[in-house]
């Protein structure tokens, strides 16, 4: 699960204190990896760049309140995934290509697979006395789960569940893109939100979220917000020294397996975006647009 790093917290207090040296080096960083992201949704460079200014402008518009939840790429692609939404004139923006496929091969129907009875995990949250008690529920018993497949090296497990309530792919299409059987797909969707339900229970009943347990109106509710703190949070994806590493072919080969599925075969366009930025930098140097995001920004920073 991405957070955010000292390193971060270090210099987003110099930007707030109106570093202009520790804003330049934030663009440097990230500008790279968003501009190869807005590129691939984007009808031209020009639009490309223009949505990564927006983006970071609207970053420094929000620093203030920015209480460090994520990581500050997960943040910044966050804000860019609106952007580009607006930009698409509200269309559908999927969080991984697998899901575009799944959608055009269904006639263009955007609705996902029932999570069955068992998404029931929602009883223990508190949805309309305390939203946010509820998805750091949910994220936590989340990303307990995903670190707990990636230390034992269950990546197979942890494909299915990428597919399930990262990218919302029907089980059938599932058990084509893994090469598992359907009824593999359906055991371990009943098997996470089991776990899911114990975990998150666990925590809705602690002295600090004691009241009674809510509802969630249906169990597409109930699904929609799962796959919704996942990509907040870009729980499965890998590090970007991870993405390096498998551009590299340095990798033990689990991982190795694992990046190049979530990369390639799932299609998640942040870790895409990364790859992507990785390989400019390798064969070009970063190009992007920092001096016009200067340019544009420094009345942030005027009389500092």
């Amino acid at each position: 699960m991405a957070e955010l790093t000292q390193g971060e917290e270090a210099i987003l207090e110099q930007v707030r204190r109106g570093s202009r040296d520790a804003w330049a080096q934030l663009l440097d960083r990230y500008e790279g990896r968003l501009l190869a992201l807005a590129r691939s949704r984007a009808p031209s460079r020009a639009d490309a760049e223009d949505l990564v200014q927006e983006t970071f402008i609207q970053f420094l518009k929000s620093l203030p309140s920015f209480r460090g939840e994520a990581s500050v790429e997960t943040y910044l692609f966050m804000i860019l995934r609106r952007r580009i939404i607006d930009a698409l004139r509200g269309r559908r923006l999927t969080a991984c290509l697998a899901g575009d496929l799944a959608e055009a091969s269904d006639g263009g129907s955007t609705n996902i697979e029932p999570a069955a009875a068992e998404l029931t995990a929602s009883r223990y949250v508190r949805r309309a006395e305390d939203r946010q008690a509820e998805r750091a529920a949910l994220l936590s018993a989340m990303g307990a789960l995903v670190e707990r497949m990636k230390d034992a090296n269950d990546f197979r497990n942890l494909q299915i569940a990428e597919c399930l309530f990262y990218a919302q792919l029907r089980n059938k299409d599932i058990g084509r893109l893994v090469g598992v059987d359907e009824k593999h797909v359906a055991l371990i969707k009943h098997r996470w939100l089991k776990d899911l339900r114990a975990m998150v229970g666990r925590q809705m009943r602690s002295p600090a979220n004691a009241g009674p347990a809510g509802r969630f109106e249906s169990d597409d509710a109930a699904h929609s917000l799962l796959t919704e703190v996942w990509e907040e949070h870009r729980l499965s994806c890998p590090k970007r020294s991870t993405v390096g590493g498998f551009m590299l072919g340095t990798l033990d080969e689990p991982w190795h397996d694992y990046v190049d599925f979530h990369v390639n075969r799932l299609g998640c366009r942040f870790c895409r975006a990364n790859l992507d930025d990785l390989r400019a930098e390798a064969q070009e140097g970063a190009r992007g647009v920092r001096e016009r995001v200067m340019q544009s920004t420094i009345g942030f920073f005027a009389g500092r």
